[in-house]
């Protein structure tokens, strides 16, 4: 496949919000000013994703104020994976990067991942000192170790949110996954694809504000169910330019 160019760079940069009122202007701020350090041209897209507080309201004053900042709404909540969904569809520019927006990573660490675009086709990123329960980093260990050996795959955190693809994949694949298997969804896709993956480790951080939605059980169940028919469509698939 042919990689979009990296100079002059155009790069999208989005995240998911759900009731992140507390933190959508510090990391809407941090996003732009880290790309326009790094890209020639940049978009950042916030996807409020059905919130119930002024995460919407101050999305759009954000837009309102900076020309690079677009605010996409879904309504009703589509879901983490429906959210990401979004963003990559909404993305315009050759290279989409994307992270959650809740302030658990560093901006500044985005071009940390960009050398090694020369090399790789995609960069997935891992977390260090991961700033979660002892329960959840146990429960992702977990997960990842039946993924990888799904899949055959070797991603080292699944379903870390710093990542960045070139956007025509996202023209080479359909996404299904409104859920937590999204992650787990497009790499897939993308191994099956032959796309060089390469990993780097990242900073996490404490959540300061606002709280967690994942991992419950419903959202468990949920990720196993899709795995089962991710596995099964995959293996479904012979020569095939498009994965569904």
């Amino acid at each position: 496949m042919e990689k979009p160019p990296l100079s002059p760079l155009r790069l999208s940069i989005f995240f998911p919000c759900y009731n992140e009122e507390a933190n959508v202007e510090r990391t809407t701020l941090s996003a732009l000013q880290v790309g326009r350090d790094v890209a020639d041209e940049c978009e950042i897209i916030i996807v409020n994703d059905g919130s119930r507080d002024r995460t919407g309201e101050i999305a759009n004053q954000l837009a309102a104020n900076h020309p690079e900042v677009r605010a996409v709404h879904n309504n009703p909540n589509l879901g983490y994976g429906g959210a990401l969904q979004r963003g990559f569809r909404e993305s315009r520019l050759d290279w989409v990067f994307y992270t959650d927006g809740d302030g658990q990573f560093d901006f500044n660490e985005l071009p940390k991942l960009l050398p090694m675009l020369n090399k790789y086709d995609i960069v997935s990123a891992y977390r260090l000192n991961r700033q979660d329960p002892l329960l959840r980093k146990i429960n992702a260990f977990c997960w990842s170790t039946l993924v990888n050996r799904t899949f055959k795959m070797r991603i080292r955190d699944i379903d870390c949110a710093f990542k960045i693809f070139p956007r025509t994949l996202f023209d080479r694949i359909d996404m299904q996954s409104t859920g937590a298997l999204i992650d787990t969804e497009i790499l897939a896709k993308c191994t099956y694809l032959d796309y060089r993956i390469g990993q780097i480790g990242v900073h996490h951080y404490p959540r300061t504000a606002g709280d967690q939605t994942g991992a419950n059980l419903k959202v468990i169940a949920r990720a196993f169910v899709e795995l089962y028919r991710l596995r099964r469509s995959i293996k479904s698939v012979a020569t095939n330019p498009t994965i569904s």
